[in-house]
């Protein structure tokens, strides 16, 4: 299982803000949490991957 915090998803999402961040992973649709660490929430990366290809699909293809 690989990790993302919210920079490796702002990373994901073509580099949108801080902001923007926390407004998507506070969204219902948007995958739970792992845990939560002292430096933040922490999600399983393939669900975050599942959660951009589905809601984000112009996002979906850019990493690859």
């Amino acid at each position: 299982m690989r990790l993302v915090g919210a920079h490796e998803i702002r990373q994901m999402l073509g580099g949108i803000s801080k902001q923007r961040v926390h407004v998507i992973t506070s969204h219902r649709n948007f995958p739970e949490p792992i845990a939560v660490l002292a430096m933040g929430k922490v999600w399983d990366a393939a669900d975050v991957e599942k959660w951009i290809a589905k809601h984000r699909p112009e996002r979906a293809d850019d990493d690859r």
